[in-house]
């Protein structure tokens, strides 16, 4: 069996690690600024956010990978607030569990958090983000509310005419290209209502691990889609001392890998076997992520990834709705009237679009630890089928993603009996 090889073929992979580079002294933790009362409010709130967005969209049956960044969606959250009234105001508070909050705190705490976690030299990791509204070409944001937005959310503001679709929509695919770099070449295919205005947010994260995989360690595999359908991708492996949790009465197994300097760290949830995520998805909660962390410890684990770019684009509005942000999708009842000057203008998608790179690039690992016995009989964790992933900031439990790998890109490979 392949998972059977690949360890014996990964413990002596640990112990050829010796060669390696040993990683710099200075490689621990940077000395990130503590976040604010207000900052550290808004991170638990989002986090909240994060559980029952998931859990909106897992539901959905049209939908297959997920991929969102919950402060990310908070800023968007944070937008429809700084620009709505009345109702349509408070339901978007409402909905990040921030209605009891005072608006001007909802927004520098939104501003310092988003600041802080997107900190791409503070983290070492890759992280490009763009946030844009979009408004019909006959409507004219109000500068107060552009320079606002600018400042807590770092939204640019730009008027789309939807006569020429074709050429709106290559325009925002363009703008989202530019911002990533040309990670993310496409947010979307089609835009159904074309006179509302348009949040898009465009995306390209690449985590760096605290201690990379050995590029030379790639190869193809198959994962399992179903037990009927597999795909082949390129896979990466490495062992390594990490936290590691394997529940038994649950039959489900969790890795946590941090990412360079330490500040966050990915946390993978797997099921033993190939199974419909949904049985997992019912358990997920904020509260038994924290139990299941609890119960990590650290160990030696054999670790096999799928290499490559996961593009995943989620038009967030229905889903939203779905959590009670339903006046500000509204055309007859929705008041944005702080964008425009006038209730002119209704919320018609929330494009939430994210190229998110599994690579093997991180730090040099330390040579100190192979040839320990620690590392001898390590634990397999074999990611060949459907798992849910988190990226974790480590100071303040705030999601910077959440989402669930089941159809990564790949060719279906050929049936073996």
């Amino acid at each position: 069996m392949w998972p059977t090889q690949l360890l014996s073929a990964l413990c002596l992979l640990a112990v050829a690690g010796a060669a390696e580079v040993k990683k710099p002294a200075t490689a621990g933790k940077s000395g990130e600024a503590k976040l604010s009362e207000k900052a550290s409010t808004l991170a638990e709130r989002s986090a909240g956010l994060a559980f029952n967005l998931y859990r909106v969209m897992a539901q959905d049956k049209g939908v297959e990978n997920i991929l969102l960044s919950p402060v990310v969606v908070a800023s968007s959250l944070g937008l429809v607030s700084l620009g709505g009234k009345a109702t349509t105001a408070s339901q978007a508070k409402a909905v990040l569990s921030a209605d009891k909050l005072r608006d001007d705190d909802v927004h520098t705490g939104l501003a310092e958090l988003l600041a802080s976690v997107s900190n791409n030299t503070a983290r070492n990791v890759t992280w490009k983000l763009g946030s844009r509204l979009y408004g019909p070409s006959s409507v004219s944001f109000a500068e107060d509310f552009v320079q606002s937005s600018k400042k807590h959310y770092n939204y640019e503001h730009s008027k789309i005419n939807f006569r020429d679709k074709r050429s709106a929509l290559q325009s925002i695919n363009e703008w989202a290209s530019q911002t990533t770099d040309g990670k993310l070449p496409e947010v979307t295919k089609d835009v159904e209502k074309t006179d509302g205005a348009l949040i898009v947010n465009a995306m390209f994260f690449k985590p760096h691990w605290d201690e990379r995989f050995h590029h030379k360690m790639v190869d193809n595999r198959g994962f399992m889609v179903t037990r009927s359908y597999t795909v082949g991708v390129p896979m990466m492996h490495r062992t390594g001392l990490y936290n590691y949790y394997d529940d038994e009465t649950e039959k489900l197994q969790m890795v946590e890998m941090p990412l360079a300097h330490k500040l966050s760290s990915l946390i993978i949830i797997m099921p033993h076997h190939v199974e419909p995520l949904e049985r997992l998805e019912k358990l997920l909660t904020k509260e038994q992520l924290k139990t299941w962390l609890g119960k990590m410890k650290k160990r030696a684990v054999a670790i096999s990834l799928p290499k490559g770019v996961v593009e995943v684009t989620h038009d967030l509005q229905k889903h939203l709705a779905g959590l009670g942000l339903t006046e500000a999708m509204d055309k007859n009842k929705a008041d944005l009237s702080r964008m425009s000057g006038k209730k002119d203008l209704y919320l018609a998608s929330v494009f939430h679009a994210t190229a998110f790179e599994w690579d093997t690039e991180g730090n040099p690992f330390d040579q100190d630890i192979y040839g320990r016995e620690e590392l001898r009989s390590p634990k397999l964790f074999y990611a060949d089928h459907p798992f849910i992933f988190l990226v974790q900031d480590a100071q303040s439990g705030s999601l910077l993603f959440i989402g669930r790998l089941v159809r990564p890109k790949g060719d279906k490979m050929r049936d073996e009996l």
